[in-house]
């Protein structure tokens, strides 16, 4: 494959995406990775950063494209078929009741936004196990992991992040997030400039759930001092990768005992 020219904020998102899965022991060869695409810049930017990455690390892996519509718009991804036949991707695109549901009288005891993550999350996981993926990769980037620190300090009285590789179901599938290393900034751009035929959001809670209101909450935060967020953003994704490391550490030595051939991890 021919290195196309990317851009700054292109290799940002790139080159953390294998940074984070580098330091963090993510794939393995012949692993297969199902990407979580909503349509939104974030899960596209993964979706083609993980692209990209296939022709960069030295063992074969592959990703399939999972896309659940909520059901507000039945055709709102009307574009993500042609964009993956063109790219070669697999995909798997399922027409959901879970966002009118979630959002109806039926749902009593939770928030919508809840509910609809909680049916999206179990058919992902179902999908997963449909089609034999090791891995199910999410779009989370470093601005979700800051709002979710301080959503759980604030309202549930925890210090907890966001795993950037978490084992499921007794290792059997791993959830990873390989995004998130890079702030929404550089993946805004980066999609802008790769042409990503990303479509609004037909959720009738979105900008108005309680993520959206820490975001803004945050944004306060971020000027107290000239370098508040570079700061935080430093801080809570240094802390998450080193989480990360130490977690992936026995089972790199388990592997390393078990297999003494080439080194696997990817660059």
């Amino acid at each position: 494959m021919s290195r196309e020219k990317r851009s700054f904020a292109q290799e940002v998102c790139v080159k953390s995406a294998g940074k984070a899965m580098q330091k963090t022991g993510m794939l393995w060869p012949g692993c297969r990775v199902a990407v979580a695409v909503s349509g939104g810049v974030d899960s596209f930017v993964l979706l083609q950063s993980l692209k990209i990455r296939q022709g960069i690390v030295p063992f074969h892996f592959e990703i399939m494209a999972i896309h659940l519509n909520p059901g507000f718009d039945a055709q709102s991804h009307a574009a993500l078929p042609p964009w993956l036949a063109a790219h070669g991707i697999a995909g798997h695109i399922e027409m959901t009741p879970y966002g009118p549901e979630a959002h109806s009288a039926k749902n009593l005891r939770r928030s919508a936004c809840f509910r609809c993550s909680w049916l999206r999350r179990k058919r992902l996981f179902e999908l997963c196990a449909q089609y034999g993926a090791t891995h199910l990769a999410l779009g989370h980037n470093a601005d979700d992991l800051v709002q979710t620190f301080f959503m759980n300090l604030c309202r549930n009285g925890r210090v907890d992040g966001m795993s950037m590789n978490e084992p499921f179901f007794g290792g059997g599938l791993r959830l990873i997030r390989p995004l998130l290393l890079v702030e929404k900034k550089y993946i805004l751009k980066a999609a802008r400039q790769w042409n990503l035929p990303v479509w609004a959001n037909a959720c009738p809670s979105a900008g108005k759930t309680a993520r959206s209101s820490m975001g803004e909450t945050l944004e306060h935060l971020y000027g107290v001092t000239k370098d508040a967020r570079r700061c935080i953003f430093n801080g809570l994704t240094r802390w998450q990768l080193e989480k990360g490391c130490m977690a992936a550490q026995p089972q790199q030595d388990d592997a390393a005992r078990e297999d003494e051939g080439p080194d696997t991890a990817a660059d």
